[in-house]
């Protein structure tokens, strides 16, 4: 992926301003769970392409775009996965936890999903991470092969730990959910927006989850530093949560962001995918930014410039396909 913020933000901008949204009246939210008939009207909100979802502080129910169908969603698995890790292995803030040894087998691994472009961080055989190195090294550069690490070892298997991924997709009411893999790399690991802000809420519960992924970068001890993918992080009130990019899935973005509207300090969890554009991971993250403008009340197109989040050159750690 190639991050060219500074012109994202007087090029894309405006592009996706004018052609990511849709028109005023063209479409309504539903409102996820509500009964028959049940639908709150939010006009032009909600991306033209792909999918999006949300919910505000105080709500219960999930605010749905259009188009809510199973959709790769890429990188944005990684929230299921630090969810489950974080369940089975509690930590508290300022707590690294258990350590996990990476073997040759890892070292392998790591090497073949850099040959296809994925998404990595360097790691050598008996390199040690506590878990929470690996769950820093899993949300903020989306490194695939740590997703399979931590599956493995949370799990003893990566096909034990997607039948969990699965079954806590069922517990929390995902319905047009199905992992088929823990770093969202594989097309087939599909869901919809709706569905996966539920999984991004319930992260978000804990601490450690949500200190994480409002973190701009980490120290890991062979990789050295590595840099969050999310850069609207600390603009904009965007405190989170995840990113994601592939071919199949154009730019997803899992999101939380704090406004005020109509005067009342509000959080807003969401998510967006399938946005397209040569620079997906800067579609998904403009096109949240602009859900959250115009929920807001805003339009991100007349705040001045100095407004707009700082982008920022490509990191040498994020290639291509993040997966």
């Amino acid at each position: 992926m190639r991050v060219a913020w500074l012109v994202v933000s007087s090029a894309i901008a405006v592009s996706l301003g004018h052609h990511l949204l849709a028109p005023s009246g063209s479409t309504t939210a539903s409102a996820i769970g509500a009964g028959p008939g049940e639908h709150g009207a939010l006009g032009d909100v909600w991306p033209l392409h792909g999918q999006a979802a949300f919910v505000r502080t105080g709500q219960s129910r999930v605010e749905a775009g259009p188009n809510q169908q199973p959709a790769p969603i890429a990188s944005v698995a990684k929230v299921m996965t630090a969810y489950l890790v974080l369940r089975d292995h509690p930590l508290q803030n300022g707590q690294h936890g258990p350590t996990i040894t990476l073997t040759d087998a890892d070292a392998a691994d790591t090497d073949r999903r850099r040959r296809q472009e994925e998404s990595v961080v360097s790691v050598t055989a008996g390199e040690q991470l506590t878990e929470l190195q690996a769950l820093q090294a899993l949300l903020l550069p989306s490194a695939n092969n740590i997703a399979a690490v931590l599956a493995r070892w949370d799990a003893g298997s990566t096909g034990g730990f997607v039948a969990r991924m699965n079954a806590a997709a069922r517990s929390l009411g995902m319905v047009h959910t199905r992992y088929t893999d823990p770093s969202g790399y594989d097309d087939t690991t599909v869901s919809t927006a709706a569905d996966q802000v539920r999984i991004v809420e319930r992260a978000m519960r804990l601490a450690v989850f949500a200190s994480i992924v409002a973190t701009p970068s980490a120290t890991l001890p062979v990789a050295g530093i590595v840099h969050n993918t999310n850069t609207l992080l600390g603009h904009d009130g965007f405190v989170g949560v995840k990113t994601g990019s592939h071919d199949a899935a154009g730019g997803c973005f899992a999101f939380r962001a704090v406004r005020s509207i109509d005067g009342k300090r509000t959080t807003i969890t969401g998510v967006v995918l399938g946005q397209p554009g040569d620079d997906q991971i800067a579609a998904g993250l403009l096109a949240a930014d602009d859900l959250v403008d115009r929920l807001a009340g805003e339009s991100s197109l007349q705040r001045p410039r100095g407004d707009r989040p700082a982008r920022q050159p490509p990191r040498a750690s994020e290639p291509l396909t993040p997966g």
